[in-house]
């Protein structure tokens, strides 16, 4: 049993999938400040909730005294992390990427205390070094320790392997780079630690190695459990798209109703490893059950929101939720989709109106959604999926009990 409290909380709240020597990693903890990283590929301008797992074991690192180091991979965003994917990532342009790390910039900063002290946060660019890197260099000085036999038996190589397809020479170097990311973050920051999803098992073992074989030190990995829901469904995606972690991309109540949606056997499991909330607190409300499991709900909700939108954002969502499922308002909080006036006014066809409105994620969906009785427009079932509907003034559109959306003509 871990005696750090580090470990024996990452454990107890579910984020320890796989671990180097963990006996050793847990005396380095107790010893003194330990520095850990977990990379974030900038493949967007923002971060959403899939990410959110990585995110809150850095938090947790940072809230027993450690340091935590977010890597932003302007390098390696130029190649793209390969693992476990059915096909190679586009490339992105410069511009692009510069886009990209600026909006996850924005969301690490919400969730770490970032500052000069040993245990504040830090945010490094890996395009510091790879840039300036050399590529008979980087051959010389860590190919050398690299070998195909063994980066062909990861099974995030096997798997794109055997697809139609095939693996990029540039990707298969992905390994390579985030090996030299771990020893260049090891030699500047002292870091000894690199946490990940689990399809990152085989890129830190790789890193921690190439540290063994180079530095002569010893250096830990950590990995997280892929995280789904009770049905089976991926975290990070919703019926309407990914559940965006920055306001701009998705507001804060709908952030909200996505928490607020979750399944009743996940409830205890997400309060553990999306919220702050005491470890006690969370063992009394996993063991709610009938419609009592609700007020659970509506706790996860508010915490996970109030972490990624701030405490007054997650109220007023919770009140508007209230409001709305309660009394049966359409309260000014919901979120709000603009329909340019001439487009308002000629309408359109219902099931087209979900889509637009975020309510569904394809034409088929919203089709079925309407058919099964689940679509309303002000508070009207939505009988006819082909009815052409005009906005006039402000309307409300739902999908089931849950999820609202208000809808305006824009001049």
């Amino acid at each position: 049993m871990a005696k750090s409290g580090f470990l024996a909380e990452a454990r107890a709240r579910g984020f320890v999938f796989q671990c180097t020597d963990e006996e050793a990693l847990d005396a380095a903890l107790l010893a003194g400040k330990v520095a850990g990283y977990i990379g974030f590929d900038p493949t967007a301008d923002s971060l959403h909730v899939g990410s959110l797992t990585q995110i809150m074991l850095l938090r947790l690192l940072q809230k027993h005294g450690h340091k935590p180091i977010a890597l932003i991979g302007g390098g390696t965003g130029r190649i793209g992390d390969p693992s476990f994917r059915e096909e190679a990532r586009q490339l992105m342009t410069d511009e692009v990427l510069a886009r990209h790390m600026a909006g996850i910039r924005r969301v690490l900063k919400v969730f770490f205390r970032f500052g000069e002290g040993a245990a504040d946060a830090l945010m490094v660019n890996n395009a510091e070094w790879l840039d300036a890197l050399g590529y008979v260099e980087l051959l010389r000085d860590v190919g050398v320790h690299f070998s195909i036999n063994r980066m062909l038996a990861f099974d995030s190589v096997k798997s794109r392997l055997e697809r139609e397809q095939g693996l990029t020479f540039l990707e298969f170097n992905y390994s390579i780079l985030q090996s030299y990311d771990f020893r260049e973050l090891n030699r500047r920051f002292g870091v000894t630690l690199q946490m990940g999803g689990s399809d990152q098992w085989g890129n830190i073992v790789s890193g921690i190695d190439l540290i063994r074989r180079t530095e002569q030190k010893t250096v830990f990995g950590l990995t997280t459990p892929l995280i789904a829901t009770s049905s089976g469904a991926k975290m990070g995606k919703s019926a309407s798209g990914a559940v965006w972690l920055t306001a701009d991309k998705l507001p804060a109540f709908q952030y909200w109703q996505f928490w607020r949606n979750t399944e009743d056997g996940d409830v205890g499991r997400f309060l553990k490893l999306f919220t702050d909330l005491p470890l006690a607190e969370i063992l009394r409300l996993e063991a709610l059950s009938g419609a009592e499991i609700n007020a659970a709900k509506i706790v996860l909700a508010t915490e996970a929101t109030a972490l990624a939108h701030g405490r007054d954002a997650a109220a007023a969502a919770a009140e508007t939720a209230r409001k709305t499922f309660e009394e049966g308002a359409a309260a000014e909080g919901l979120p709000t989709v603009e329909i340019p006036v001439a487009e308002a006014a000629a309408g359109m066809p219902a099931f087209a109106l979900f889509v637009r409105a975020g309510l569904a994620g394809s034409n088929g969906e919203a089709r079925r959604l309407i058919r099964g009785g689940g679509a309303r427009l002000d508070d009207v079932v939505v009988e006819d999926e082909g009815a052409v509907i005009v906005v006039e003034g402000t309307r409300k559109l739902s999908a089931g009990k849950k999820n609202h959306v208000l809808l305006t003509a824009r001049g």
